[in-house]
């Protein structure tokens, strides 16, 4: 069931975390970059961002045993266990935010952050191997990372009146968005748009339940999840999480992304390829998010995998590949949320055709989101949302079986830059409102198709297509509003309205060829 978002996340434009200040903050600590490469320079940043949170929650606190109230009557400041019983992350001496910046401007300093990391991990299991402990390299000018410590050091001091914890995790996920711009094609490795999260978030409505990314990047899906929580009168722990990710450097961002929100995940022993190595073989989710690579042609194939129950997919694209993973550990009243290319929706190539028709036939396809372009810093390829459920006819909501619902999304959005658009949060909520409507989530007025944006079809009908799931053959054209203009006299007008743009045009072209001759320039 679907509830109704808060007013804050309902209205308004724009789906990014800004809150003014840390657009100051990235302009500042991207000055201190000088000639390192923006993939380098992210963990750089995010390592200390991190080190700073858990110093400031360590510190708060510390602050609570020192003063002894309560139920922290006559409890030690300095004993590991009073922190790790209220799950804060135990800070040794060397380690401390004030101690590290009180020797920011000392030749040591990479050194120190390396000591803080190595001491951190070792106290805290959890973060093993999930910090960068590469400060004290010789090319990391030291004088640059003194001057980033004490930047990073004053974000406590711009709004006091803000939690440090919440404050630093929109830190975090701002720069995150930062770097996946700045680092272009290479950081869709780690992120996803944001408005994406969302949309995929606020239409699976996971309120409580397992949720599993089997290619997490740097964790974004959990963190909107928690967000999703939290926002509808849940609470932290609602959900479990699970993850896998490939890349052990990305696999980092992700534990210190989710450890920021004080949200525990599991995302296996350590960094591992899913077609290889499966970690986590018998999970079933009752929601699975994710955003696999694009049509990615280098990929291990086991042929005769238990996972390829509907075909086996083909070598040169692994799209089909992620879509069977994913269902093959759907719960039995599961949902799937996930991003494709829009290949993905028609190609017949090496047999995905009979695979898509397949999983059609088998009545798991619930609803097919056509995208608008532009949305991806690493791709300007228009992408596709695909919605699975394992049962439509769950108890939960209405019985959907044999129905699949299309939405073709791709006016949508708003260019923020030259190249980048964004979904604002209207955009998200009518998408979602119209999902949620159409499977009969209480709180939701009745369905019904809109001409060019939304229709709800049979299967027959999509048998009648060729198993072809681009929502574009579905929903049909826009309604046009009706003119009461009558013909004869609409030319005239449109033709007048031309001879004046026309008798413009010869102005304009007059003037610059007589500035031209002015400039020595003429015929």
């Amino acid at each position: 069931m679907a509830k109704k978002r808060s007013a804050q996340n309902a209205n308004g434009k724009g789906s990014g975390a800004n809150l003014g200040f840390e657009a100051k903050l990235w302009l500042s600590a991207d000055k201190l970059r000088n000639n390192m490469d923006a993939a380098e320079y992210k963990h750089v940043v995010l390592g200390l961002i991190f080190l700073k949170y858990i110093s400031d929650t360590f510190d708060e606190h510390h602050a609570k045993l020192v003063a002894g109230d309560g139920d922290f009557e006559g409890a030690n400041p300095e004993d590991k266990d009073e922190y790790l019983a209220a799950n804060v992350f135990w800070v040794p001496k060397e380690a401390r935010w004030a101690y590290l910046q009180s020797r920011a401007k000392l030749p040591s300093i990479g050194k120190d952050v390396d000591d803080a990391m190595v001491a951190i991990e070792r106290d805290n299991p959890r973060l093993k191997a999930a910090l960068n402990k590469n400060y004290g390299r010789a090319d990391l000018d030291k004088h640059r990372l003194g001057e980033l410590i004490d930047l990073i050091g004053s974000i406590q001091l711009i709004d006091v009146a803000n939690r440090s914890k919440d404050l630093l995790g929109r830190v975090f996920e701002y720069f995150l968005t930062q770097f996946a711009s700045a680092e272009g094609k290479n950081g869709g490795q780690f992120y996803t748009p944001s408005c994406i999260v969302r949309l995929l978030v606020e239409m699976l409505a996971p309120y409580k339940g397992r949720i599993y990314d089997p290619c997490c990047g740097s964790g974004g899906m959990f963190v909107q999840s928690e967000k999703f929580v939290e926002a509808h009168g849940g609470k932290l722990g609602d959900i479990s999480v699970y993850g896998q990710e490939s890349n052990p450097t990305t696999r980092r961002l992700a534990i210190m992304n989710l450890a920021l929100r004080g949200i525990e995940a599991d995302f296996g022993i350590e960094n591992a390829d899913t077609f290889r190595r499966d970690l986590h073989p018998d999970l079933r989710a009752d929601f699975v998010l994710a955003n696999p690579p694009f049509n990615d042609s280098d990929w291990f194939r086991k042929d005769d995998d238990v996972r390829w129950k509907f075909g086996v997919p083909p070598k040169g694209s692994a799209n089909f590949a992620w879509v069977q993973h994913f269902i093959h550990h759907l719960a039995p009243n599961g949902f799937a949320g996930f991003v494709l290319a829009n290949g993905s929706m028609s190609s017949n190539q090496s047999g995905e055709g009979e695979i898509r028709k397949a999983i059609v036939d088998a009545d798991l396809v619930d609803c097919m989101v056509a995208m608008p372009g532009q949305l991806f810093y690493s791709t300007p390829i228009p992408v596709c949302l695909w919605f699975l459920a394992r049962n439509k006819d769950d108890g939960k909501r209405r019985n959907r079986k044999g129905e699949t619902l299309f939405i073709d999304a791709r006016k949508l959005g708003v260019m923020f830059d030259r190249v980048h658009r964004d979904l604002t949060n209207d955009n998200i909520a009518l998408i979602a409102d119209k999902y949620h409507s159409w499977r009969g989530d209480k709180g939701h007025v009745k369905y019904a198709d809109v001409a060019g944006f939304c229709k709800s079809t049979i299967a027959s009908e999509i048998a009648e297509h060729d198993y072809v799931l681009t929502p574009g053959r579905y929903v049909g054209a826009e309604a046009v509003e009706e003119d009461d203009e009558p013909f004869d006299g609409k030319m005239k007008r449109l033709v007048a309205e031309l001879n004046i743009q026309f008798a413009e045009s010869a102005k304009l072209e007059a003037a610059i060829k007589a500035n031209l001759e002015d400039l020595g320039y003429g015929d």
